[in-house]
Parts: structure tokens; C-alpha cells; sequence
């Protein structure tokens, strides 16, 4: 079976970081061993907020139990969300070695949370250059939105062409393939919203209709990287896999988000789309870019 360690916030109310990640990965069939970087009673979009923030001593702690347990050999990949601050990222760093020395063709997955176009970055100073030195290029896998591929790229992003090269820039940093998210580029129809992975076989890119939300739902990004990763173990990184992993992604992407949009929740409507996260019920077809 395949397992996935997943080291990323918590919350007790809705679904962000682990809770929109581990969830949706067994349902998958995939074995979820979840590290929390925090326990706070809900995302801190809501204002207020309880809990508690944990220690990098505090992770490397709680995998030496989950090593000395069973050990680490079996782990497919280490996936990483949002990291609160520079000791939390060595920390992960850390974790990535332990996993990559037990099995050396375990896959680390990096969504490097930092920013959203409008927003700006909305992490601690100092974060999003750590980023970009340190963790990007330990990865095989990154998960960027457009904001956050221009920043760790070092170039504008307006145009697909820009996206392309943009993603090249970074996989000559390490990672085997890039996955765009929330791509918007010039001539594009302003009614959908695209997806991009690039990898040595090729690129290809899939655009959706974007979804009219009351209040936009988070967790969507984590959500997202934890199928593209799941999609990727069973597809693989070379030909044609990054490109069905794209579609299984996108698909359950747009299931996930036409569920809760009828719901009218601010929180993702997961345990309503589970089936349909699995088996969608749409069917999209990546287009090949080069």
C-alpha cells in the first residue's frame, strides 16, 4: 500500500492543510501518516482563532516515534504545506533526508505556500527566499499558483509562454516537474481558470470554469496538491504520466467545488464530494503543449 507522511497545519473545524489533505489521500487508498505543524481550532481566515503553534523539536519528535515504530522505509512520499517559519522548514528538510536515506525513490512533494495574485505573500518575512533557496530545490515535485511561480522564478508571469519558461527556470532548480495552479495568462477566456505541469516529457495545460463562491472556500491549494501527488505516485513522473495526473487532479478539483458551492459553505464541502473525488464525474483531457 502506498504511504504518504503529510507534515502540515491542523484544524479541528473545516478543512485546511492536513484536514483538506489526509482525508481525501485514503480515500484514494493511499496510508496517510499526518505530522501537524499546528492545532488551532479553525483557519485563521475566520479572525479568530485558537491553539496552539508546535515546535520544529517538536516534529523531528513525533516522526522519531512514528520511525522507531515502524519505520520509514516503506514512506512513497513526504508531502509539506504551509511552513509558519524557518525552523519549521529545516525541521521538514529534516524529514525529507530520513525518508529519502530509508528509500532513496521516495517522492518529496512541496506546495509552497507563500502568496495569492491580490493578496500579496501573507507569510513571516524572510519565508518565501528560504522558500526558493532551500526548499524548491530539494523537491521533486512543486506546486506553485502563478503568484508564487513568478516570486520563486524570478520572472513576470503574463503569458503562457512566460508560464512555460517560468516552470522550466524552476525544474533547472531540482524539481521534475512543476504543477501551476490558478493560472490566469493573457488571452485566456476569463470565465475559466487553468492548471499547468510541466515535466522533462512535456507540458500540458487544463482550464475549468471558475466557480462562483458566496465566500471563496480555503484549503483549495492543499486540497490540490495533495491529489496531484496521489495521482503522480500512481502515473509516475515520465511520458505521459504528469499528464493524466493533471487530469485526475483537475477533475476532482471541479467536483470538490461544484459541491460545496451548493453547499454555501465557506469551508470545502469534502465528506459530500468524497465519492466523487475518487470517481469524478467529469472527464477532462489535458491539452499538450509542447
Amino acid at each position: 500500500m502506498t504511504h504518504v507522511i503529510s507534515i502540515q497545519s491542523h484544524v479541528a473545524y473545516g478543512y485546511v492543510g492536513n484536514r483538506a489533505a489526509v482525508f481525501p489521500l485514503q480515500r484514494l487508498g493511499l496510508e496517510v501518516t499526518a505530522i501537524n505543524t499546528v492545532q488551532f481550532s479553525n483557519h485563521t481566515g475566520y479572525g479568530a482563532f485558537t491553539g496552539d503553534v508546535f515546535t520544529p523539536d517538536h516534529l523531528r519528535n513525533v516522526l522519531d516515534g512514528v520511525e522507531s515504530l515502524v519505520g520509514l522505509d516503506d514512506v512513497d512520499a513526504l508531502l509539506s504545506g504551509y511552513m509558519g517559519d524557518e525552523g519549521i522548514g529545516r525541521a521538514v528538510l529534516d524529514s525529507v533526508d530520513r525518508v529519502k536515506q530509508a528509500n532513496p525513490q521516495a517522492l518529496y512533494c512541496c506546495d509552497p505556500v507563500m502568496g495569492d495574485v491580490g493578496r500579496g505573500f501573507f507569510v513571516r518575512e524572510g519565508i518565501p527566499e528560504w522558500m526558493r533557496d532551500h526548499a524548491v530545490a530539494r523537491a521533486d515535485i512543486v506546486t506553485p499558483n502563478q503568484f508564487e511561480l513568478a516570486f520563486l522564478a524570478g520572472r513576470e508571469v503574463n503569458t503562457l509562454e512566460d508560464a512555460l519558461d517560468a516552470a522550466a527556470a524552476l525544474r533547472a532548480k531540482g524539481p521534475k516537474v512543476v504543477l501551476i495552479t490558478s493560472l490566469e495568462v493573457a488571452g485566456d477566456d476569463q470565465r475559466h481558470i487553468g492548471m499547468l505541469v510541466d515535466a522533462p516529457s512535456g507540458s500540458w495545460r487544463i482550464a475549468t470554469p471558475k466557480v462562483d463562491f458566496t465566500i471563496a472556500p480555503n484549503g483549495a491549494g492543499d486540497f490540490t496538491a495533495a491529489m496531484f501527488l496521489a495521482h503522480s505516485l500512481r502515473a509516475g513522473l515520465t511520458e505521459e504520466g504528469p499528464a493524466r495526473a493533471l487530469e485526475q487532479t483537475a477533475a476532482a478539483v471541479q467536483m470538490l467545488f461544484e459541491h460545496t458551492r451548493r453547499a454555501g459553505t465557506r469551508e470545502l464541502a469534502m465528506i459530500a464530494a468524497q465519492q466523487d473525488i475518487v470517481s469524478p464525474t467529469v472527464t477532462l483531457h489535458a491539452e499538450r503543449l509542447r
